[in-house]
C-alpha cells in the first residue's frame, strides 16, 4: 500500500562554508561577495557533472546527482577550484563537503530524510577544504577514481544512533594542509581533526602487516637455527593477533561495527590458543563468552534512553 511519500535513491552532496559567521561579522559585503563567488564555482561544477542544487539555505547547499562517481568528481573539482580562488582572492571562503548515497524523500524540489541528514553530518565532520564520504559512496568509487582514500574508522555523527564508517578523500595540494592548520589554530576540537591522519588506512594496515610478517620470519629462523624447542609459533600468534587487530576496522560493515570486528579477533585468538594447547576441554568458551556478554551489556546501555 502506497504511503503517498515520494522516495528515491540518489547521491547527496552537502557543503557548508567554514567561518562564514565570523567573516560576516568582520565585513558583510566582502563575505557576501566571497559566498557568491563560491556559489558560482559550485553551480558550474554541479551542472557539468549532471547534478542539481536542491537547497541553498544560508551559507551551505545540498545537491543531488544521478551518478555517485560524478558527485565525488564534482566535490573534488569544487575543492580544487575553491583552492585556486583562495590563493588568488583574499577573503575567499573555505568549504567542508560530505557525500552520501542513500534513500531520500522528495518534497517538490527539496530533498529530506536520513540520506540528506547523513551527508550533512559527514560535511560537519570534515576538515575545512576536505571531503568525507560514506561507506556506500566508497564502495562505488574507490576502484573508479584515481584519488587517495583514507579510512578514518567509525564515527558517530551528531544525532545519529549508530556509528558509521567514514572515508576521507585526499584532495591534494597545499590548500588542504593550510586549511587544516588554520582550523587547528582556532577550533577547540582540532585535536580530533588532527588525529584523523593517524587513523587506520588500508595502505597502512598492509604495510604494518608486512613488517610483522618479516619480524616473525626472522624469529622463526632464529628458532630453527638454535635447534631448541619450537617456540616461535607463540610469538607468531601474538604478531598475527596484532595484525588482525589493526586490520579489524576495515571489515566493519553495517551492524558489524569496529568493536565487533575487534571482539572477533580476540575470540579467534583465544580459540587458536585453545586448539594449540588442546587438552580435551574448550576453555576458550568461558573468556570468549564473558567478552560477548560484556559487549552486549555495553550495546544495550548505549541504546538505553
Amino acid at each position: 500500500m502506497s504511503s503517498g511519500v515520494d522516495r528515491k535513491l540518489t547521491t547527496i552532496l552537502a557543503a557548508d562554508a567554514e567561518g562564514y559567521s565570523r567573516a560576516m561579522a568582520a565585513d558583510e559585503e566582502r563575505a557576501l561577495g566571497a559566498l557568491r563567488a563560491a556559489r558560482r564555482v559550485f553551480s558550474a561544477s554541479i551542472e557539468r557533472h549532471r547534478g542539481r542544487i536542491a537547497n541553498t539555505a544560508g551559507d551551505g547547499l545540498i545537491a543531488e546527482f544521478p551518478s555517485v562517481v560524478e558527485a565525488v568528481q564534482c566535490a573534488i573539482e569544487v575543492q580544487r577550484e575553491l583552492g585556486d580562488l583562495e590563493r588568488s582572492q583574499d577573503g575567499a571562503l573555505c568549504f567542508r563537503i560530505g557525500v552520501h548515497l542513500g534513500d531520500v524523500i522528495v518534497d517538490g524540489r527539496d530533498l529530506l530524510g536520513d540520506g540528506v541528514n547523513l551527508a550533512a553530518r559527514l560535511q560537519a565532520l570534515a576538515e575545512p577544504g576536505g571531503i568525507l564520504i560514506s561507506q556506500q559512496v566508497y564502495d562505488q568509487v574507490h576502484n573508479k577514481l584515481s584519488v587517495g582514500f583514507e579510512y578514518l574508522g567509525e564515527k558517530r555523527p551528531r544525532n545519529l544512533a549508530e556509528d558509521v564508517p567514514v572515508y576521507r578523500i585526499a584532495v591534494g595540494g597545499e590548500r588542504l594542509r593550510a586549511a587544516r592548520g588554520r582550523h587547528q589554530a582556532r577550533s577547540p576540537g582540532s585535536a580530533e581533526a588532527a588525529g584523523h591522519d593517524r587513523r587506520v588506512s588500508r595502505d597502512g594496515v598492509v604495510r604494518r602487516a608486512k613488517w610483522l610478517a618479516a619480524i616473525w620470519l626472522v624469529i622463526l629462523a632464529i628458532d630453527l637455527a638454535t635447534g631448541g624447542d619450537i617456540w616461535a609459533h607463540w610469538l607468531g600468534l601474538a604478531l598475527a593477533t596484532l595484525a588482525a587487530w589493526d586490520a579489524a576496522p576495515l571489515f566493519a560493515r553495517g551492524w558489524f561495527t569496529r568493536q565487533y570486528a575487534r571482539l572477533a579477533v580476540i575470540v579467534g585468538a583465544l580459540a587458536v590458543v585453545n586448539l594449540v594447547t588442546w587438552s580435551g576441554y574448550p576453555w576458550a568458551l568461558w573468556p570468549a563468552g564473558a567478552l560477548c556478554v560484556i559487549e552486549l551489556i555495553r550495546r544495550v546501555g548505549l541504546r538505553a534512553p
